[in-house]
Order: structure tokens, then C-alpha cells, then sequence
């Protein structure tokens, strides 16, 4: 990968290996790991190749890592596979443990597919794994039910079942989201009835056409905004359906974001969620966004969910009074319900939605890109009304006009059709936007309390240790960088940029405001005649 002097020496000053203590003694949980052979789903998606990237770097003595994946638009398993690994993110792990991607053993497969779509001699191969992430899921919010239910739920059932074959498991992680439960405003770490039995489901989407299920999708839903939220709910009671004679436990992550620390400090390969906002008003698109700034943000940076995943792994496997290792144990005796671990930030350093867009205004506008295309000028609007005067007057008009001016000179008009996608996108975050819930994760600071020194230093999930200022003085320029693609050797030709655009968006402001004025004062003078 090929980078400029500036964004390389940025790039490996965001890379610097964290401070350790060699007083603090040797790490259990890199101990445990040793030896293990671990598989993992959705090793592809942005949690998953964060997953992947801290186990192979601080746990090096893994045996082997399975990585499920499958063949995606147009592009084969194999050609995936090794596009995979030329991410930027895995380039301290190269740097620092060269040589170990030759643990990872990718394996063709698919979760939504019977059987989990594993040829038999990858099914034999994988009966031997240690240790099971499964992350594997569709995060998209719109996603068909059938689509939804096959990836999250009939793929998590699948799992659980395999996992049931494996005579050497220590360990099964379950990466649900915390607001699976969000028709609760108070969400402890438990399970919760679900809105339908998950085989119950499944059924039901077995035999509906397509036409009657999505007509059927908002009864089956019921109070559930979406088509994530619901089935990863149904999921986790597939997880507690089956999982009974297993080493299985839940993490469940709020709304996750980019890297505060590790690998790479703001590292960010999505538009998901609040990230997605910020974006769009940093490049002057966004205007408005339906959201009551004083409700708290329940976002967390994903590098303190992967440490509390690895460690949880290890916490299941070694709490439990059964041998891990013994089959017939497994096999005969019962455990708990699995733990369930809410990873969130409300609960230790809440940060509100006016907070968190305050902050990423001032660090924003500080490193302006050269991909911006108006002058920043965002609101948010907890009035439905007011939001959508504002989604009128400053993305449909101004849209209108673009696009017709792009019509008449030949070109083809896109801004309307991008407003028509950007109010599909906010509409969707609003539901998180201008509601509030409150979390229990009793269970997550016990885990923490478990650790020894050496652990809490290499695998850091205690949020009281994050400063949001300065996580998103960095959050920003990790969107700048890895997202819009625009190298920081260009700031000042960014700066340059937006100062023209500041003195164009005032002028507009100005020559609109008089025109108002003129307008209002021509109105009373047209009454006064009558």
C-alpha cells in the first residue's frame, strides 16, 4: 500500500504500541489462548477483522484461526480472502508478528446456507476448534425479514448446533447488540422473552413467499423499529434454546464506532449509525437530523468491545466448574443460563447527542478535506416539524435547484436521489436519536475486576480510562483518513477550500435574509395600500 510522506508518518504515529509495564507479569489471557484453534464468523466486517487483528497480535501462540467467509459480489472466497489482509489495520500486526498470518485458515462458507454451507472436509477440520466468535450478522437496518432471519437467526442456531460437536470446545462468544432489547427502556444483562420463538420463526419464513412475508414483516415485528433490532432479539433465544450444555456467553455492544487506541488510533471502514452523520454534515450535506440533543449517546469506541470479547471468551471457559475439555461432561451436565455482558458507555462515561456533535464539530472543522462540499451547517432538531422544515428548505430546495441546473447543462442530476437516501439513513438513526435508555453492566465490571494487572494493560475495557475530547480529536481525522480518502498532506488546500465556501455560505445567507426582508416589507406595504 502505497501512502505519502505526511499520512505515513500519521498512519504509524496513530500506530505506536501502547504503554505496558513489565513489573505488571505475565498475561493469563494470552496464556489461555495459547494453543487454541479459534473460528470465527464475519471475520470480514469491521468488528470482525478488529477480532482477528488483537487475537493474532496479542495472543501470537494461537495454533491455528479459521476465518469463515464467502464469495460477495462477484468476487470469489479466495479473492476476498486475500484482499482481507491489505488493509491498513493489519499493518502493525505485519510489522510486529511477521509471519503469523500463516495461522489463518480460511474456510468457504456461509452462515445463512444449510449447514452452514461447509463442504464435509471443512466440517471435519472445524470439529477440532478450541474457541467460537460468532459475529457473523447482517447490520443493515432496511434488510429483508428473510434475509435478517437467515444470517442472524437460522445462522446462530446452525452455529450452536455444530458447536455441539466439538469435543474440545472451551469457549462460544455470542455478538449480539445491546439494543436487541430496545422495547425496554431498562436493559439489564439477562435474557428477555422474545417477540416470537425463534424455530417459530423460522418456519414461518420457510413457508411464506417472499410477497405475503414482507407484507407480514410489521405484525411479526411488532414494537421492534427494525429488522436488525428484531432479529437479533429472536436470535438470543436461540442462544439460550441452545446453548445449554455448551460454554457459551452474550456480549452485546452499544453503538459501536471507531478505534480510540488500537490497532490504530480512529481507525473507521463504515458509515453506520452516528458515524454516517457526522460524515454527512462534515461535508456540508447533512443540514438536520431529528434528535434530542440531551439524551445520552450510547456510543464505544470498538477497541474497548474486542478486548471485552476475547475476554469473555477466556471467563467462560475458565469459571465454569465443568471441564471445558471433557465431552461427557458437556454432553451430560447442564450449566447456567450463559452470561450476558452489556458493553456500553452510559454507564461510566455517558457523553450526549449535543455533546458528541459539538465535539466533532470543533476537531472537524479544524482539518477540513478537500472533499467537502459546503460549509458546515448542521442542527439537531427534536421537533419532528421543525426537522422536517429544515429537511425542505436546506436539502429538497437547494437539491431542486442543483439538480435542475445539472438537467439543463446536459449532466445527470444525483443530489435529489442522495437527500432521497441520506432521509432513509436519518430516519432510521432517529429512533436512537431521541429516546433514552438506561443499561446494567454489573457483569462487565466484574469481568473487569478478574483481570490481573498485565491483562488490564493489553486488554483495556474500562472506559474510565477514555476522554471523549480527545478520542474524537482523533475520531475526525480518522474519517478524513480512512474513510473519505483524503491524506493529510492536503490540509492546507482543505483549509483554503472551506474558507471559500465559509464566504460563499455567508453570502447566500445574506442575499436570502435580504430577499426575506425585502419580501416581508413589500407585504406590509402591499396590505397598507389596500
Amino acid at each position: 500500500m502505497s501512502l505519502q510522506g505526511g499520512q505515513a508518518a500519521y498512519i504509524a504515529d496513530m500506530m505506536a504500541n501502547p504503554a505496558s509495564d513489565p513489573a505488571a507479569g505475565p498475561s493469563e489471557i494470552s496464556q489461555f489462548y495459547a494453543g487454541c484453534k479459534i473460528f470465527v464468523t464475519g471475520g470480514s466486517g469491521f468488528m470482525g477483522k478488529l477480532l482477528i487483528e488483537k487475537l493474532l497480535r496479542s495472543c501470537p501462540d494461537i495454533d491455528k484461526m479459521y476465518m469463515l467467509i464467502r464469495g460477495k459480489k462477484g468476487k470469489t472466497s479466495e479473492t476476498r480472502f486475500k484482499e482481507h489482509f491489505e488493509d491498513i489495520l493489519y499493518e502493525r500486526l505485519k510489522r510486529e508478528r511477521p509471519g503469523i498470518l500463516s495461522k489463518v485458515v480460511m474456510i468457504e462458507g456461509d452462515v445463512s446456507l444449510l449447514n452452514l454451507g461447509l463442504s464435509a472436509e471443512n466440517r471435519e477440520i472445524l470439529r477440532d476448534s478450541n474457541i467460537i466468535f460468532h459475529g457473523a450478522a447482517t447490520v443493515r437496518f432496511d434488510e429483508k425479514l428473510r434475509q435478517a432471519v437467515n444470517i442472524n437467526i437460522r445462522g446462530t442456531k446452525q452455529m450452536l448446533l455444530f458447536a455441539k460437536e466439538m469435543p474440545n470446545l472451551k469457549a462460544f462468544v455470542h455478538i449480539s447488540t445491546a439494543f436487541s432489547q430496545c422495547v425496554v427502556k431498562f436493559i439489564e444483562e439477562k435474557f428477555y422473552a422474545a417477540p416470537i420463538d425463534s424455530d417459530k420463526l423460522l418456519t414461518v419464513t420457510e413457508i411464506l413467499d417472499d410477497a405475503v412475508l414482507e407484507r407480514m414483516t410489521p405484525v411479526l415485528m411488532g414494537k421492534w423499529p427494525n429488522t436488525y433490532a428484531f432479529t437479533k432479539a429472536v436470535a438470543e433465544d436461540s442462544v439460550r434454546q441452545y446453548s445449554k450444555v455448551l460454554p457459551v456467553c452474550v456480549v452485546r455492544p452499544s453503538i459501536v464506532i471507531a478505534t480510540s487506541k488500537e490497532p490504530i488510533t480512529g481507525w473507521i471502514n463504515n458509515l453506520y449509525g452516528p458515524t454516517g452523520v457526522v460524515f454527512g454534515a462534515g461535508v456540508g450535506l447533512l443540514r438536520s437530523l431529528h434528535c434530542n440533543k440531551d439524551c445520552i449517546a450510547d456510543i464505544i469506541p470498538a477497541d474497548y468491545v474486542i478486548n471485552n470479547i476475547v475476554v469473555a471468551a477466556w471467563d467462560i471457559a475458565t469459571s465454569k466448574s465443568i471441564n471445558p475439555n471433557s465431552v461427557d461432561t458437556l454432553l451430560t451436565e447442564e450449566i447456567d443460563e450463559p452470561p450476558i455482558y452489556n458493553c456500553v458507555s452510559s454507564c461510566t462515561k455517558p457523553i450526549t447527542w449535543g455533546q458528541f456533535m459539538k465535539l466533532n464539530e470543533i476537531h472537524g472543522i479544524a482539518v477540513p478535506s478537500c472533499m467537502v462540499m459546503w460549509y458546515y451547517c448542521f442542527t439537531l432538531n427534536k421537533q419532528q416539524w421543525v426537522h422536517n422544515i429544515y429537511i425542505v428548505l436546506l436539502h429538497y430546495l437547494p437539491a431542486l435547484i442543483i439538480d435542475t441546473l445539472a438537467f439543463l447543462t446536459g449532466r445527470k442530476p444525483m443530489l435529489f436521489g442522495a437527500y432521497k437516501k441520506i432521509h432513509k439513513f436519518s430516519g432510521v438513526i432517529s429512533y436512537f436519536s431521541t429516546q433514552q435508555w438506561k443499561f446494567e453492566n454489573n457483569a462487565v465490571l466484574r469481568l473487569w475486576d478478574k483481570l490481573n494487572p498485565a491483562d488490564r494493560i493489553k486488554f483495556d475495557f474500562n472506559l474510565e480510562s477514555l476522554d471523549w475530547n480527545n478520542y474524537f480529536y482523533h475520531h475526525v481525522r480518522g474519517l478524513r483518513v480512512y474513510l473519505i480518502k483524503d491524506p493529510l498532506d492536503t490540509l492546507e488546500k482543505g483549509k483554503a477550500k472551506y474558507f471559500k465556501l465559509k464566504i460563499a455560505h455567508y453570502t447566500l445567507f445574506t442575499i436570502v435574509w435580504i430577499l426575506v426582508f425585502w419580501a416581508f416589507v413589500s407585504f406590509l406595504r402591499f396590505l397598507r395600500f389596500w
